[in-house]
């Protein structure tokens, strides 16, 4: 949704490369505000055209006492509407306002106890004392004129500052974090106690905008849709369906890197939910051939979004002519691949944006790109999707290949496919599906000694993986009962032939990713 033609009021979002940028709009969009990230070098006509109420200043990992750092390309003091600076954005604010901005001399990373000024209204309804969340290196040495100070620390003496005639307000620390504890509360007065949004969008808005937007932009033009029976791509697939119908063809591929029984389960449920019929094609030998020899994550991952692109212009030959190609990017997978919007940092590719050729026959169409992962189970709720596809766990599209660190062979996905079947089977089992965002199982590029009835064994071993989180940019380890994983290790050891050890990842993101790789 970087496009800005929602018909309401919005809020605008300035993205400095803050690795928080979406958590932002994630965060306003929660309040049933509609939000839209401009990059930082947006001018006013830009800004302008998406009728905001309010602008939001994100982070970033910049100083601004460097030469060269990003900086506001337009002069959005003239607009006069209210403006928050976050973090980067406040050290902006003030200098531009004659504020003195000085690097400090460590960095403040983490918790830190506030001193709030709850008469002020950004502040409204949260205690004197609150816990949030710092992340910078430099400070507000001096506030501008006519600021004042309504919120300080031991270590932040301007911790929040104010220019409540100017309606401009400025936090040093990170609201849209979960970590800070009232960062709802705050983030709620700006929009509505401040900017006086109202609460108009909702999945039914966003369904009824991109739907009109998709047939604006299609015609009479056919897609070719990539369906894969995850929620993000299921979801996508009906929203394009329900904007075109027929002039949609979904083509659902066997990569041959897909768990015990999804392709059965995938080709039931999507012949429910499309008005078109299901194109099916196996071609797990082509993507199996493209992995021979091949160990790096990144190589895998590049091969097999290009063998994906490689089957999707054969089958636009025999099916088509199509001029456009359906995905179900979401946001997460965009972050982690590249830059979208402003100078963050890429962590590494995704199959849906980093393993596309420059030789693309197709325009790509993918009205989800800057979602959330629950924000998607709520349009599917408003699509009509049944809630078992809802609250599937998310499923990589390189699918187990990057679930499987080094090469990928037809021993290795067997091997693999049988200990996660028990792993997710006894999850629902035990009734904790559901408690947890994500669960799944690595096998392990290593062998260890075991002994199994009196006999050594030297085998291969299998990682367990379960985390808890909101959004997918942070998670932490599910803390699983003990009794449950040692059931779970039992039966993988006893039923999987070639493993005799299972561990379970205690590690959380940052500083590690989901997957491994």
């Amino acid at each position: 949704m970087q496009d800005t033609d929602w018909e309401g009021e919005s809020i605008v979002i300035l993205d400095f490369g803050s690795q928080y940028t979406q958590l932002i709009a994630r965060r306003i969009r929660a309040e049933r505000v509609f939000s839209v990230i401009l990059p930082n070098t947006a001018g006013l006509e830009e800004i302008r055209a998406a009728k905001p109420v309010g602008i939001v200043l994100s982070g970033g990992p910049a100083s601004v006492t460097t030469s060269g750092s990003p900086d506001l390309a337009a002069d959005i003091f003239d607009l006069g509407i209210p403006l928050l600076g976050i973090c980067y954005g406040m050290q902006l604010i003030s200098r531009a306002k004659g504020g003195l901005i000085e690097r400090s001399d460590h960095r403040e990373y983490g918790h830190t106890i506030i001193d709030a000024d709850t008469r002020d209204d950004l502040f409204f309804n949260t205690p004197k004392q609150q816990r949030v969340w710092m992340s910078h290196g430099d400070a507000v040495k001096s506030i501008p004129k006519d600021f004042r100070v309504i919120a300080s620390s031991a270590a932040s003496p301007h911790a929040a500052i104010a220019s409540e005639s100017d309606n401009i307000y400025c936090l040093q620390f990170h609201p849209e974090v979960f970590h800070t504890d009232y960062g709802s509360e705050i983030l709620s007065n700006f929009l509505f106690r401040i900017c006086d949004c109202k609460p108009n969008w909702n999945p039914q808005s966003f369904i009824d905008l991109e739907v009109r937007k998709i047939r604006t932009r299609v015609g009479s033009s056919r897609v070719l849709c990539a369906v894969s029976g995850g929620v993000d791509s299921s979801v996508m697939a009906c929203l394009v369906d329900r904007a075109i119908g027929k002039q949609l063809v979904p083509v659902f591929v066997d990569n041959g890197l897909l768990r015990q029984g999804e392709v059965d389960e995938v080709k039931e449920l999507l012949s429910h939910h499309l008005s078109t019929e299901l194109v099916f094609i196996d071609a797990s030998e082509e993507f199996l051939n493209r992995l021979k020899g091949m160990s790096d994550a990144e190589e895998k991952r590049k091969a097999i979004g290009e063998c994906f692109i490689d089957v999707f212009e054969r089958q636009s030959e025999l099916l088509g002519p199509f001029e456009f190609l359906a995905q179900g990017t979401l946001y997460p997978d965009v972050i982690e691949s590249r830059s979208t919007v402003g100078p963050s940092a890429t962590i590494k590719s995704h199959h849906n944006v980093g393993g596309l050729p420059d030789t693309l026959q197709f325009k790509l169409i993918e009205p989800l790109s800057l979602l959330f992962k629950d924000e998607v189970r709520e349009v599917g709720r408003s699509l009509g999707l049944p809630e078992r596809q809802i609250k599937r766990h998310p499923f990589p599209g390189p699918g187990l290949a990057v679930r499987i660190p080094g090469e990928v062979t037809r021993e290795s996905l067997a091997i693999l496919r049988k200990a996660d079947k028990i792993f997710i089977e006894a999850l629902n089992r035990e009734g904790l599906y559901d408690s947890v965002w994500q669960a799944f199982s690595v096998l392990l590029p290593v062998k260890s000694v075991g002994v199994m009835g009196d006999e050594r064994t030297y085998q291969n071993a299998i990682a367990l993986r379960a985390v808890t989180s909101t959004d997918g940019m942070t998670a932490d380890w599910a803390r699983l009962p003990s009794e449950v994983l040692q059931r779970i290790a039992n039966e993988i050891i006893n039923k999987v032939d070639g493993v005799n050890r299972v561990v379970y990842d205690i590690s959380s993101k940052p500083p590690s990713t989901i997957e491994w790789e």
